[in-house]
């Protein structure tokens, strides 16, 4: 099959093996896969990851031993637990230490034309979702997981950094979800699109938070979507006594830091990482928001060059592969 391999640089390969399925996993055709910061860092060394990319995709099941499932229209979880841990057996797969991770972590992900995930990890996308927002199930709920560990505040006093495209889904998740938030970028263009995500209700706020133009207004809760290791910093710059940062960035470069405004200030910091994706599904569904405004290309994969050198463009949101 064809299929992006990297291993150092990124290739199109037209005779990449099969996915070979074992009982209780099911091959997936991509019918659209999105190029995720994650998968930019990848290309920068993160994870130290050799083989097929990308974990966010629509598709549809071609084989499977569930039967049901075989023609049906799917999003998936990355992370397959090994089944037999303490961590599998509390349904906690995103942290079993021999899980592997769509694209990520010792398994072939989806930029390809074909994938293989456990049957577990499938979800059905209703006929009323498009794949166009299909394949952004998987930041949605990595947004929403934000929901579950955190006690946001009513009325303001969340602000998330960053304006590129996974601060753009928090910002339509959590204003979605009723919160207002403040977005702190450094990309006017991109601020007013992403503003314009919730225009109707006009719960998201939208400021320049670049040199000389940076606030000193504190917030209870500040989600790092920076993408860079700077956006701790930033953070604690910003976050109120007592405040709460969630870290949702994942940046191949480290950074030195300097702890002593956590304890000072009682900082509490939420690590977020993956999310459920039933409800995301849902919402979807219900049309609590839409996230096809920010899809900035379409892509074959013979054009992956063009489409990561467009996925790098400082005011592009989502761009997307179409494998088949």
């Amino acid at each position: 099959m064809r299929a992006l391999f990297f291993d150092g640089e990124l290739k199109l390969v037209n005779d990449y093996p099969e996915p070979m399925r074992m009982a209780g996993e099911s091959i997936v055709a991509v019918s659209l896969a999105g190029i995720c910061g994650t998968d930019r860092e990848i290309m920068r060394g993160y994870m130290g990851y050799r083989g097929v990319p990308g974990h966010e995709f629509a598709g549809r099941v071609t084989h499977s031993d569930d039967a049901s499932l075989i023609g049906a229209r799917v999003a998936g979880e990355i992370n397959a637990g090994c089944g037999d841990c303490a961590a599998c057996h509390a349904r906690m797969q995103r942290h079993c230490r021999r899980r592997t991770v769509l694209g990520i972590l010792g398994r072939d992900g989806a930029f390809a034309e074909r994938l293989l995930l456990p049957d577990a990890n499938l979800h059905r996308i209703p006929d009323t979702v498009s794949d166009e927002a299909a394949v952004m199930v998987e930041p949605i709920a990595a947004a929403g997981e934000i929901l579950d560990q955190v006690e946001l505040p009513t009325g303001g006093g969340v602000v998330i950094l960053g304006d590129g495209r996974l601060a753009a889904i928090v910002a339509m998740v959590l204003s979605g979800a009723g919160y207002a938030v403040a977005v702190a970028g450094r990309h006017r263009g991109k601020l007013a699109r992403i503003a314009a995500l919730d225009r109707a209700h006009g719960r998201i706020a939208a400021y320049l938070d670049g040199a000389g133009e940076r606030r000193t207004v504190r917030y209870r809760v500040v989600i790092d979507c920076t993408g860079n290791a700077a956006g701790f910093t930033r953070a604690l710059e910003l976050v109120e006594p007592r405040g709460t940062i969630v870290l949702k960035s994942t940046a191949a470069a480290g950074a030195a830091l300097n702890l002593a405004p956590v304890v000072i200030n009682e900082i509490t910091v939420v690590g977020s990482r993956c999310g459920r994706f039933a409800p995301a599904i849902e919402w979807l569904a219900a049309g609590r928001f839409d996230p096809r405004p920010l899809i900035d290309g379409v892509y074959p994969l013979d054009e992956s060059r063009a489409a990561f050198a467009a996925a790098a463009e400082p005011e592009k949101f989502k761009i997307l592969l179409r494998p088949a």
